[in-house]
């Protein structure tokens, strides 16, 4: 397409950037950052509560 620069989005915001960038400045960069670090502790969140109900599921079949 004639006069379309090629370009990205900012992921966080959404601005028109260079297509070698994933963030458009430092600001929405540690918000990315912040995001990524929510979704990986929710994450291991939900691992450790799987596994806990998996050990709870089994213990009535391990007679002591």
């Amino acid at each position: 397409m004639p006069g379309i620069v090629p370009h990205r989005h900012c992921v966080v915001c959404g601005k028109a950037i260079e297509p070698d960038q994933q963030v458009c400045s430092d600001e929405c960069g540690e918000i990315l950052n912040k995001e990524r670090k929510r979704q990986r502790n929710f994450m291991i969140l939900m691992f450790g509560i799987l596994i806990l109900l998996l050990v709870m599921m089994w213990l009535p079949y391990f007679k002591i």
